[in-house]
């Protein structure tokens, strides 16, 4: 399937798809940062909005789960609509919605307008991996863009909470959201001339049973995980993400007995598809589970205000634009990307590792381990992304894309429950029998009433670093089994050659 303005299979991209990634990139970047641009913005919101704890809430999660839910269908959407027409429409629902949460008056309109970004993140992340993949097909070339892909993905997460510290600290809360309007306008003027369309020609019927299966699967398991590390393993939670695991088998079942299913079962039967999505998941647990611990000990062990701690956060991100080129490079001159990857994951542990040797003054330290931790992070996202993508076949491009996000955002969920709940459970053992309950509780709650107990603080601030200690190894033996994994199933993975996969459909420019 090929496009007038697409690359033919196999040359070499020129400028113009150069220039088109750039113009992706933007988008892609906010919607990654708009998972943590109201980390700094809340209190302003709060103040001027009034809402209830349950509206703030939501206010926060709405968005990642919206995303997280409509992921796979906005994926397989795609792949049916055009990659390109979905993306200029997400767009303008992204922007449009970002206009009306920048100036929403009521905590109910900021929801709504959240949702809604939501929707349009869901449309954005898939449609610009698969239309790089369309735009890519000499693998060099598309390694290298996925892995600034990857790089772009990561750094928005951390840019978010700075960014909206500093906007908050001169501005309006409302202007953490119209940062968004600038580069959504740029894409829809651009984004026409710039990019290609593509899209299966012989999609099937578009399955809708699918759409609220594969959202009942994912929303109830995503947010059981997300409470669990700050609430416990409350029988709320156990039940939702039960609840998620039941629907998630009854969509697996859909998609292998219906006609025209949303997700191909013949995906799955690459060499290397199922693989990636099983290593990337577990890289966003190790990613995910060590931020966790690392933001509250720069805030509340170290005693850093908000911004500092965001600010100060940055540094292990300066390393991260050079580990997907470098794992790039190696695997052009030879180097067998199993061992790529084996080595992304040991880099990895290795940074948990070193995590587990903070005291309660170690900042720098804490630092240096998020930087290789987020390092070897980056190197198994860019290959394994890759391996995925390049095994997919590029009409189902959209819907192998929304499968690597999607795993990413459980892998992400569950390394906050699993670490989490391993860091709260050393943290309470610590924690002398006679503090109050809710020292007891958590680090924060111990702080907020350590006024009135002589040497609380002191006693929480080594029970949570104990904790984040004991979370940190169990980090580095799960990242050091995960190497062992990836040596073994990525050995003999072969990728497909851009001339076995078929072309995208002939769409005029």
């Amino acid at each position: 399937m090929t496009n007038s303005t697409s690359t033919p299979s196999g040359a070499r991209a020129g400028r113009r798809e150069w220039t088109a990634l750039a113009v992706l990139m933007l988008p892609l970047l906010l919607v990654s940062m708009d998972v943590s641009v109201l980390y700094f913005a809340i209190p302003s919101i709060s103040a001027d909005l009034e809402p209830t704890g349950t509206q703030q809430l939501w206010i926060f999660d709405i968005y990642a789960f919206v995303l997280a839910g409509l992921l796979m269908t906005m994926g397989s959407l795609g792949d049916r609509i055009g990659h390109r027409r979905l993306l200029l429409v997400g767009a303008a629902a992204f922007g449009t919605a970002s206009l009306a949460a920048a100036y929403a008056n009521s905590a109910e309109m900021l929801i709504a307008a959240r949702a809604v970004l939501g929707i349009g993140g869901a449309t954005l992340m898939p449609s610009t991996m698969a239309l790089l993949r369309t735009m890519f097909t000499d693998p060099g070339q598309r390694a290298k863009a996925i892995g600034l892909w990857s790089g772009v993905m990561t750094a928005g997460i951390a840019l978010g909470s700075v960014m909206s510290g500093v906007l908050v600290e001169y501005f309006w809360w409302g202007s953490v959201f119209l940062v968004n309007l600038p580069a959504m306008a740029l894409l829809l003027i651009l984004g026409p001339a710039l990019l290609p369309e593509s899209r299966n020609a012989t999609p099937g019927r578009f399955d809708r049973l699918s759409v609220p299966l594969s959202m009942a699967a994912v929303l109830p398991v995503v947010y059981g995980l997300k409470e669990i590390p700050s609430e416990g393993w409350n029988v709320r939670y156990v039940v939702s993400i039960t609840v998620g695991l039941l629907f998630a088998a009854l969509f697996v079942h859909r998609q292998r007995t219906a006609a025209s299913p949303m997700i191909d079962p013949a995906l799955f039967r690459g060499r290397g598809f199922a693989p990636s999505v099983a290593l990337n998941l577990v890289s966003a647990f190790g990613i995910m589970g060590s931020a966790y611990f690392t933001t509250q000990y720069l805030q509340s062990v170290l005693d850093k205000s908000a911004l500092e701690a965001a600010l100060w956060a940055l540094l292990p991100s300066v390393p991260i634009g050079a580990a997907a080129p470098v794992a790039t490079a190696l695997v052009q001159k030879g180097v067998n990307r199993a061992s790529v990857v084996t080595a992304g994951f040991a880099i990895a542990a290795g940074g948990f590792a070193l995590l587990a040797f903070a005291g309660t003054d170690s900042m720098w330290l804490v630092l240096a381990s998020c930087g290789v931790l987020a390092v070897g992070g980056v190197i198994v996202m860019s290959q394994i992304m890759d391996l995925a993508m390049g095994t997919a076949p590029v009409e189902r491009a959209g819907t192998a894309s929304s499968l690597m996000e999607t795993g990413a955002e459980f892998g992400g969920a569950l390394g906050m429950a699993v670490l989490g709940s391993i860091g709260t459970a050393v943290y309470r053992h610590d924690m002398p029998a006679s503090a109050p309950d809710v020292a007891r509780e958590t680090l924060g709650g111990a702080l907020a009433v350590a006024d009135r107990v002589p040497g609380l603080a002191t006693v929480a601030r080594e029970a949570f670093t104990n904790g984040m200690q004991g979370a940190a190894i169990a980090g580095a033996v799960l990242l050091a089994g995960a190497a062992v994994l990836a040596a073994v199933t990525l050995r003999r993975v072969e990728l497909h050659t851009p001339q076995e996969a078929s072309e995208p459909e002939k769409v005029p420019a």
